[in-house]
């Protein structure tokens, strides 16, 4: 589930970040569009930390 989860957030990471150029690349450009990409950004930051730490978690388990 953490998974589906984090590719799905991954995409919509892409989605923001390219909306957020075409935003910015305009003549009159809205500033704090450039933030609206740190919030799955910060999704991905903790999804994709428990999924790198998940099998050192089930080694620990497994030994305990």
């Amino acid at each position: 589930m953490i998974r589906k989860f984090h590719r799905w957030t991954a995409v919509f990471f892409t989605i923001t970040v390219l909306a957020t150029i075409v935003a910015l690349a305009q003549e009159d450009p809205v500033v704090w569009v450039s933030y609206v990409p740190l919030l799955p950004l910060a999704l991905l930051f903790l999804t994709g930390a428990y999924l790198f730490t998940l099998p050192y978690l089930v080694k620990r388990r497994r030994r305990a």
